[in-house]
């Protein structure tokens, strides 16, 4: 029998999104989807918490997949969004604690800016908002956009955020975040593996000439891939990267439920940089099913 924590066998998407955050399932249900799907492998990355986690360890366990449990942090490079996700991390690191709060928190006070302004134009209130998202949720962008979507202002999350969403469409408030360096740091105390996040999208700031040196001296341990918002170009220059730095190399789905067309396992991560993302985290350990107890 094979002593990995996982199958390697089965498919690894390490890039999944629940409630907890802007995904419109469960983490259970999540986990249950990716059983579906025919997943071994996969992580709960919602954005800036980690509330999910008990649950989707839970449904894992009964349905025998391995959970490596994660976030993905929202930074920022001047006002540009990057985003970095962290592995296998020790949940009650205080300093990765405080700082996650601060970035909810902050969430809510930028989308109640955000609510208030659409509302002077749109019949939107905070509560059509806050009916969108499940208690204790970290509440953005996309929970408005789900409230627009049903008061029939838009068609759905798409249509939401190429209009009144979008960052020129009058509406559009800046949020705090970290500069991407202090999450790698923050991860990185709390014993977790940093990784950039879909480079062709919101992460393209950070792939330039000037910035990435300073994510990799930081100590940037990986790059994602496999991602449908990274084209071909984004795709060579990461690939160029991960050889020149030797990082870990991933490929994921970036599921959201119905929230975005994305779909399970529609990019996976080899099993041998699994391993490498285990084999340096010392933060938690994955989940694994009974069976392999």
């Amino acid at each position: 029998m094979s002593t990995r924590p996982f199958d390697p066998a089965k498919p690894i998407d390490l890039h999944l999104h629940s409630n907890e955050s802007d995904g419109t399932e469960s983490p259970a249900q999540v986990v249950q989807a990716a059983a579906d799907a025919g997943l071994g492998t996969i992580a709960l990355t919602d954005h800036d918490t980690m509330a999910g986690w008990d649950e989707a360890g839970a449904a894992a366990r009964r349905l025998g997949l391995t959970l490596i449990p994660g976030i993905e942090f929202s930074t920022q490079i001047e006002l540009a969004s990057v985003h970095i996700l962290g592995y296998l991390l020790d949940p009650h690191d205080r300093h990765l604690v405080a700082e996650l709060d601060r970035i909810r928190n902050d969430r809510v006070t930028r989308a109640e800016r955000m609510v208030e302004a659409i509302g002077r134009d749109f019949p939107l209130k905070w509560d059509d908002v806050l009916a969108e998202a499940q208690e204790g949720a970290t509440i953005g962008r996309p929970h408005i956009a789900d409230a627009l979507a049903r008061k029939g202002l838009v068609a759905d999350r798409n249509e939401a955020f190429a209009s009144i969403l979008h960052w020129q469409g009058g509406y559009f408030q800046p949020h705090r975040a970290p500069h991407p360096t202090h999450a790698i740091e923050l991860i990185h105390e709390a014993g977790g593996v940093a990784v950039l996040a879909h480079g062709g999208s919101r992460g393209r700031r950070a792939m330039s000439d000037g910035n990435f040196p300073k994510l990799v001296a930081a100590g940037l341990d990986g790059v994602e891939i496999g991602h449908r918002e990274n084209d071909e170009l984004a795709r060579s220059l990461l690939r160029g990267y991960a050889r020149k730095h030797e990082l870990i190399v991933t490929g994921s789905s970036d599921y959201h439920g119905a929230g975005k067309p994305n779909q399970l396992g529609e990019n996976t991560t080899d099993p041998a940089e699994l391993e490498r993302i285990i084999a340096r985290a010392t933060g938690t350990k994955p989940v694994v099913p009974h069976r392999e107890r």
